[in-house]
């Protein structure tokens, strides 16, 4: 490897890229989360991030920033630098008028429109390049834009908040607290990095949820709720308070897609009388959406794990007793599931679970 940095301190200057990166949580979706630093002789002079979908890439806003010439210097990229035309000019040819000497990068960008065409593009114009720097770090990052671009679908994740004996409440006509504070925070922190939250029509009717991530900083995720006859009233948060964008999914056999100054209504397929699940998350990812938060009730969640569709599961355990509780947990996280990580929250327990197939991919 040609280069006069040691290993050490590329990894220091691609952790802080990382951390710039995730500046634009909330903002840059379909589009990954990109950090960029830019060095010349040892030292950093310039440093940027992609800040908004539409508007400047992470090695723009680095170069614009750069104290110095940045002639001869190395930049530190989280992602492949773009090589098409797009909302805004290739990155490749920024680096490449503005003198660059190397270009060391994390991860490769899986768009099948770039993927190594920037990095060959970099080199067919004298550019060192040097990619696999914290690769895995940057792909959990931007697991969501990964799939959305592989696969054309959003990164699920379901959250469920449970007692020791796996019941999520009484029953679903009634609203039941069962987590403690910690749990709550840990899990507003949780929806700021993603895209959106989905609920389903009962969820909204009963607890008339927020959705917001208000115990943290950050910026408030889209709102899905399900509600295929459009029955829910017209009062409740999420179309009243405008905190965040609100989506609703309704039956394709009964309305067309329109939008209202607090809403935007999305028809989605139904079979048998039931809502078609994959359908659901086409048209979620169709909106740009890369990850999603379910935090709904069984039933819903049910009907997403039979057709995996679920990537990750974080389930939060207290010892709150429910009695005559018949609100279950329907997952079973059995063979195809990997306990990947488990804490306490005080007295509660966060458990997060990742498919199987998706760990031996990593």
């Amino acid at each position: 490897m040609n280069h006069k940095y040691s290993n050490e301190f590329i990894i220091n200057i691609m952790e802080r890229a990382i951390e710039l990166s995730k500046r634009g949580r909330g903002n840059v979706s379909p589009n990954p989360l990109v950090g960029c630093v830019i060095v010349k002789d040892g030292k950093i002079i310039g440093e940027g991030y992609h800040e908004k979908y539409g508007g400047n890439h992470a090695e723009k806003n680095a170069i614009e920033n750069c104290i110095e010439d940045p002639v001869g210097s190395s930049a530190f990229v989280t992602l492949e630098p773009c090589c098409i035309h797009s909302k805004t000019p290739p990155c490749t040819q920024l680096l490449i008028d503005n003198g660059i000497h190397e270009v060391f990068i994390a991860s490769k960008d899986p768009n099948p429109d770039i993927n190594g065409k920037g990095i060959e593009q970099l080199r067919d114009n004298g550019i060192n390049v040097y990619q696999g720097f914290l690769d895995e770090d940057v792909s959990k990052l931007n697991k969501g834009f990964f799939k959305w671009v592989k696969e054309g679908l959003p990164w699920v994740i379901v959250k469920i908040a449970q007692n020791q004996d796996g019941y999520m409440g009484v029953n679903n006509e009634t609203q039941t607290w069962i987590t403690n504070e910690e749990s709550r925070e840990n899990s507003h922190y949780l929806r700021s990095k993603m895209d959106a939250i989905l609920i389903g029509t009962q969820t909204a009717r009963i607890d008339n949820p927020k959705l917001t991530v208000r115990s943290v900083n950050g910026t408030n995720p889209k709102r899905i709720v399900v509600d295929l006859n459009r029955t829910l009233p017209q009062d409740i948060n999420i179309f009243s308070d405008n905190e965040a964008e609100t989506i609703v999914l309704c039956s394709e056999n009964l309305f067309d897609r329109n939008k209202t100054s607090n809403c935007k209504y999305i028809p989605v397929e139904e079979v048998d009388s039931k809502m078609n699940v994959k359908d659901v998350m086409k048209k979620i990812a169709n909106e740009g959406i890369t990850s999603v938060l379910i935090e709904s009730g069984p039933k819903l969640i049910k009907s997403f794990d039979q057709h995996k569709l679920i990537d990750e599961v974080y389930i939060y355990s207290s010892d709150f007793d429910i009695p005559h509780s018949s609100l279950v947990n329907p997952l079973r996280l059995e063979s195809e599931w990997l306990l990947k990580s488990n804490k306490m929250l005080g007295t509660n327990e966060l458990q997060v679970f990742k498919r199987k197939e998706l760990c031996l991919q990593e």
